[in-house]
């Protein structure tokens, strides 16, 4: 006889367990930080990175400048690559430095390039060579893989925690079967013939 199904209500069945329930329940708390939870905690390191790297690209800009300098000695001649793009090397070059003294330093430069030629270098407040500023695509590129790399790490977490959590329960489960075994199984065999 079939028991009609009204709403929300079903049977309970006498071979549901509760570690049935529990991992039921934790499978759809898995399944929405896997949806929801690790792609919000990239967003928020995302959101957060990127403030970050905006600010300091912003402060980089508003310290440094760029100065001309002229080569002081050749570059290597290009060797030609599969990709088709030009190496660059690093060669000496001369600046003036704010204070007007003239100063050298290893910049780089396309491959090819002659002595007198021009190019530009980095300083900061107190004219010491440094880095260019970091560009905007610099701070996207950065901001996205924090990004990534978090909800990633979000991802593989809450999976690890599931696959141990279902290991435990499997030990459990195999530790009732057996109480459970010991305890009727003597009653079956004394039914065989």
């Amino acid at each position: 006889m079939r028991e009609r199904v009204r709403g929300r209500r079903r049977r309970r069945s006498p071979l549901r367990r509760r570690s049935d329930v529990v991992e039921a329940w934790a499978l759809l708390a898995v399944v929405v930080l896997l949806a929801v939870g690790a792609p919000l905690a990239g967003t928020a390191v995302g959101w957060r990175v990127y403030d970050d790297a905006r600010g300091r690209a912003a402060a980089q800009r508003a310290e440094r400048h760029r100065v001309a300098a002229v080569l002081v000695e050749d570059a290597p001649v290009a060797v030609t690559s599969p990709s088709g793009r030009q190496p660059a090397y690093q060669v000496r070059v001369r600046w003036k430095a704010p204070g007007g003294q003239s100063r050298t330093g290893l910049a780089e430069v396309r491959a090819g390039s002659r002595r007198g030629e021009h190019t530009h270098v980095w300083l900061d407040s107190a004219g010491r060579r440094v880095g260019p500023p970091q560009s905007s695509s610099a701070v996207w590129q950065h901001t996205l893989m924090a990004g990534l790399f978090t909800a990633v790490a979000a991802v593989a977490a809450v999976v690890g925690v599931h696959v141990a959590g279902r290991r435990v329960a499997a030990r459990r489960r195999l530790a009732e079967w057996e109480r459970d075994w010991v305890r009727i199984g003597p009653e079956w065999r004394r039914h065989t013939p």
